[in-house]
Parts: structure tokens; sequence; C-alpha cells
């Protein structure tokens, strides 16, 4: 920790109103109501179009007078064209809101769409880039609800999108501080169809942002003390809610755990997420799976920079013997527990195209936060170590 008071600087954004507990997609309506839309449109993805969640929620809003439309051609990792399409659905209907719901890619893309009904310039010109953002006609975004359904990317209460350029085959973090929804319902209940698989995977993700956020530098004890209650929610709820996906406490602190991690990662991200954003984009992995995949390769290699904070996660986790090991050995029994792949070749990665990777994965801009500093060349070495399963800790 530092012992220099000029460091300890920050400017703190933290973020919106967030209706929490079971059976509150029900005040849908209401929230909808809250915002004045009067014609809104839910997008979502094909898997969650047909379920009776989506299609009960569209008609709460209808007796409630609130005709809502429905765009669901969103594929898992949200590309350029899916954006583009709901620009024009959500045109042709004049619709006059978004309501964003599902896992972490619909949400995105929703919140993506939002954005861009109201632009003139092509959505690659608000690229999360020094002051891109600053290009967007804030006026014009559309109002969001945002309604996850899994619990993972947090992308509920986010400033940004994660949309892969399908011409250059780059995930591109797209960000403006209006993207992030106005009101989000949190209902823990929409999350008990996931599968285990996914459960697990999603799970990861939240960890994942926790982690790399309470890792990155900089002086933010805000983000530090909300990605540590992140973790223990994580440690303690996670197995419980893979094995028995009905456990609604379970479900509900996995649900918040996600939302906390992306609070967090306000601070910054790192390694994991600067391999994991390209492997999407090139290999269409998961991107949950991938972070949890990646994560102890990233953790060793960062051992030297790190040692302290995992000394205290240990300690606040209740860990045995504190320390960096204490961590790794916890991060690794936890993926074995819930059947998390040791190697990235597990989940179809190969090693055709590792320069590829590392130069994509050096230019992503979660790199900046990696608490040493990494390029290309020492990504690499992380990617190669991830496809082979090597860790020296």
């Amino acid at each position: 920790m530092t012992t220099d008071a000029a460091a300890l600087k920050g400017n703190w954004n933290y973020p919106t109103s967030v209706k929490f507990g079971v059976g509150r997609i029900k005040e849908l309506p209401d929230h909808c109501k809250a915002l004045g839309l009067k014609r809104p449109l839910l997008i979502t993805d094909p898997g969650l179009a047909g379920l009776p969640m989506i299609k009960d929620a569209i008609a709460r809003n209808e007796t409630a007078g609130i005709p809502t439309g429905l765009y669901s051609e969103v594929q898992g990792n949200p590309i350029g064209k899916n954006v583009d399409d709901g620009v024009k659905v959500y045109k042709a209907g004049n619709h006059d809101g978004v309501i964003a719901f599902g896992g972490g890619s619909a949400l995105d893309a929703a919140k993506a769409v939002a954005l861009m009904v109201g632009q003139t310039r092509p959505i690659w010109d608000f690229e999360d880039i020094g002051d891109w953002w600053t290009r967007v006609n804030a006026a014009g975004i559309a109002s969001i609800i945002a309604v996850p359904t899994t619990s993972g990317t947090g992308s509920e209460v986010g400033r940004a999108s994660v949309i892969t350029d399908e011409t250059t085959h780059v995930k591109k973090i797209i960000f403006h501080p209006k993207m992030l929804p106005s009101i989000v319902i949190d209902d823990p209940e929409l999350t008990v169809g996931l599968p285990p698989h996914i459960t697990a995977a999603t799970g990861m993700d939240a960890l994942s942002h926790c982690l790399e956020a309470f890792c990155a530098p900089g002086f933010h004890p805000l983000a530090d003390g909300i990605a540590l209650e992140g973790m223990r929610l994580v440690a303690e709820n996670l197995p419980a809610a893979v094995k028995d996906g009905k456990n609604l406490v379970a479900r509900a602190n996995m649900m918040a755990a996600a939302s906390m991690g992306a609070t967090a990662f306000q601070k910054g991200l790192g390694g994991m997420h600067a391999i994991s954003h390209p492997l999407g984009a090139l290999y269409n992995t998961h991107h949950g799976l991938t972070n949890a995949v990646v994560m102890p390769y990233v953790l060793d290699f960062n051992r030297k920079a790190i040692d302290e904070r995992m000394t205290h996660l240990a300690r606040f986790l209740g860990l045995p013997n504190p320390g960096f090991k204490a961590v790794m050995d916890w991060v690794l029994r936890l993926r074995k527990e819930i059947a998390i792949p040791h190697t990235l070749r597990e989940i179809g990665v190969d090693d055709k195209r590792v320069d590829e990777v590392a130069k994509a994965a050096e230019a992503d801009p979660s790199a900046g936060g990696n608490p040493i500093k990494v390029g290309a060349a020492e990504l690499g070495k992380i990617f190669v170590a991830g496809l082979n399963g090597t860790l020296a800790a």
C-alpha cells in the first residue's frame, strides 16, 4: 500500500438505480412509466426470445398499456450488424426506449442499440479510446432499463458495450457515460433456468472482474472494498448455485456479486480480459469461461506485483496460511469443483494464432490496468502458458 499522499487521488463515478429482489420483474411496467417510455423495444437473444419470461414481460407491459416490441437477433459475441439491425427495428417501430433483457451479450447489444439510435457516425467512432466518447450526440441516446438473466458480466451497471467488428475480428469497447441503464431490475428468479456450466462460467466472470479490479494499480478504495466483498460472495455462493440451480439465496448473492464486479472494475481490469477479448473474437469462446481458464496464468505472471494484495484477500476470505499461494490454491480448487477446464486447448483454442492474439491483447484497453506493464511479448507468454497449462506457482 502507498505511503505517498500525492498518490491518493482519483475521480470516482458509481452507478445507477437497482431494484433488487425475487419477483421484482413484475415491476417492469412501473419502471417504464417512471422513465416515460410508451413504446419500448425489448432486446434479448434468440435463446431467451421464446421463453415464458420474455413473453410474460411483454404481456405485462401490454396489460399496462405499454406496447412493447421485440428484437432478438443477437449472437453470443455480438457484432456490429446485430446493433445495426436493432437500430433499424427500433426506428421502424417508432420505439422510445430500450429494455435490455438477458445475459451479457444481449445487454451489451441493447445498450449499443440505445446509443446508436441517435447517432450519424458509425459505432466504431465511439470506441473507448481517449476522448472519443465526446463525439456522441448524448441527447440522442435512448433510455435503458436493464434486466440481467445471468450473474456474470455486470453489464447492467456498466457504461460500455463490447461489440465485435466483424470486418477485422476485433472486439471493441464502445463507451459513453449515458449508456449506463437508468434502472436495473435484478431479479434472481430469472437466473434459475441457467444450466450448471453457464452458471459456473458467468460466476467466474464476476470473480474475474472483482479480482482484476482489486489487483489494478491506483487509489480507489471504493472499488477495492466492493471487489473484496464481491469475491467473498462468489467464494461462498458460486459452488452452491452451480450444484443447485434453484437455490435462490445463492442465486441472489451471485447476482449481487456480478453487479459489484462491474462496479468495481471502473478502477481497471488487466491481462485476463486483455487475452479473453481477442479469443472471443477469433475463436468465439464464451467470455466468462475464457476468463476463468486464463485466470491462474495471469495471477502467476503478476505475482510479484500482487503478493501483498493477495495476502489481504486470503485473510478476508479466511483462507489458511494467507498469501499468494493460498489464493492461487483456492482459485484452482474452485475451478475444479465447478468443472472449469484447466487449459485453453480444452475450450477449442489452438496455438496457430499466438502472435495475432498477443498483438490484439496488447491493443485491448484492459491491458492498461494490469499491475505489471504488459505488451505483446508478455501477453503472448501468458497465452501460451494457458494453452499448455503451465504454472510456476
